[in-house]
């Protein structure tokens, strides 16, 4: 079986925004201060040299594909798109954080200059800014017949990109609940359960606005897809009840994992990612779907605005989209698998460790799972900067 590995150790994986000052200069420039920032259709596009230059330079996470056991340089995967297409990749981990990666390379694309990279991995919360810039070109679906064969239905059509014409999901997760059933002594079935007596003090909770609101307002009842303001700030409500009452020890980031490990919490909101590297250790904590629903997210491929390697990109990513490719992917980084037809092929694996992993619902999600999640509708750019003051003065940020 290859050894696993979690982006947990990269600064944020689902980036916490760090000020009020940042999000609402982010927010001014998706739409708001900043019209100009805004690329037409007809201006993001630049000469395709894939043809003659059989190339690509790729950004992403660090710790998010897979590597040769015996040589951490080596990434078979990815060592396979070159040999089936003759293209070398610069594959560079150097995206930590989305706002941060955002602010390297948004002077390029708000000048209509390249940026460099001819595909990213961003967040779904932060594609949905690039998408509504003008930022990201529409990709080729001729050049993609496995994407459009094999993308999981529940992320073929989130609110911000409706038939995913400028994404494609790289890898997802659920954000939900974990626990020590150990120590607690009993089952967690829903969000309510976070505000039961005997957890008082024992809570985390995501400190990100875009990381935390939709599971917390799954808990109310809310359906994430089309979520209002008056949801928003009942949920916000509820928040600062339990903050004045002392339920909620903390708010964290991808730290929370130390406290669920150690026992000074017993209950947190989580990524399912995490949670599968916290049980080869200790099968004592577990991850709930709560049955009022948990939120399926995804970290997305784009290809952005004047890259120069268009089609190679396209490429690339339905290889990804090959359920055999996808399988390795999978084994490997232990997140929701957007390929739901690569279960088949791990299942297969005369390996029976990697085998096991086909009935992992947190990397192929079950039946019962399923119906119970959903792609949040995305934070505006209207809505950013009074949404985050009300967080942030809960979080106390």
């Amino acid at each position: 079986m290859p050894q696993t590995s979690s982006r947990a150790s990269a600064p944020s994986r689902r980036s916490l925004l760090a000020a009020l000052g940042a999000t609402a200069a982010l927010g001014a420039l998706s739409g708001c201060g900043v019209p100009a920032a805004y690329v037409k259709p007809a201006d993001r596009s630049a000469p395709d040299e894939s043809a003659a230059d059989k190339r690509l330079t790729w950004a992403n996470w660090p710790l998010y594909i897979d590597t040769d056991d015996d040589n951490p340089n080596r990434r078979p995967t990815l060592e396979g798109f070159g040999k089936r297409t003759g293209i070398s990749v610069d594959y560079v981990e150097e995206i930590n954080d989305n706002d941060e990666f955002f602010g390297k390379i948004s002077p390029s694309l708000m000048n209509h200059r390249s940026t460099g990279r001819d595909l990213i991995v961003i967040s779904d919360w932060m594609c949905a800014r690039y998408v509504r810039l003008g930022w990201v070109q529409e990709m080729d679906r001729a050049r993609q017949p496995d994407v459009a064969r094999n993308l999981d239905p529940l992320l073929r059509s989130p609110a911000f990109d409706k038939g995913r014409r400028f994404t494609v999901p790289w890898q997802s997760g659920i954000t939900g609940i974990a626990y020590n059933r150990r120590k607690l002594g009993r089952d967690i079935r829903h969000v309510k359960d976070l505000w039961a007596p005997d957890l008082k003090g024992r809570v985390t909770l995501l400190s990100g606005l875009d990381e935390a609101f939709a599971l917390l307002m799954q808990g109310d009842g809310v359906d994430i897809t089309r979520w209002t303001t008056d949801d928003f700030h009942r949920m916000c409500d509820r928040i600062e009840r339990e903050v004045h009452r002392g339920q909620i020890r903390r708010f964290t980031g991808n730290d929370y994992t130390k406290d669920l490990v150690s026992g000074d919490v017993l209950a947190c909101q989580a990524y399912s990612g995490d949670v599968i590297q916290l049980q080869a250790d200790n099968p004592d904590i577990r991850f709930v779907v709560p049955e009022e629903g948990a939120e399926l997210w995804s970290d997305s491929l784009m290809i952005p605005n004047r890259a120069r390697h268009k089609a190679n990109a396209e490429r690339l990513i339905d290889y990804y989209y090959r359920p055999e490719v996808a399988a390795k992917l999978a084994a490997w980084v232990n997140y929701v698998c957007p390929v739901p037809a690569a279960r088949e092929v791990l299942a297969a694996d005369p390996d029976k460790d990697t085998a096991a992993l086909a009935d992992n619902p947190l990397i192929f999600p079950d039946p019962v799972m399923r119906e119970r999640l959903a792609v949040a509708r995305d934070i505006t750019s209207t809505e950013r900067p009074e949404f985050t003051r009300r967080w942030n003065g809960i979080v106390g940020l």
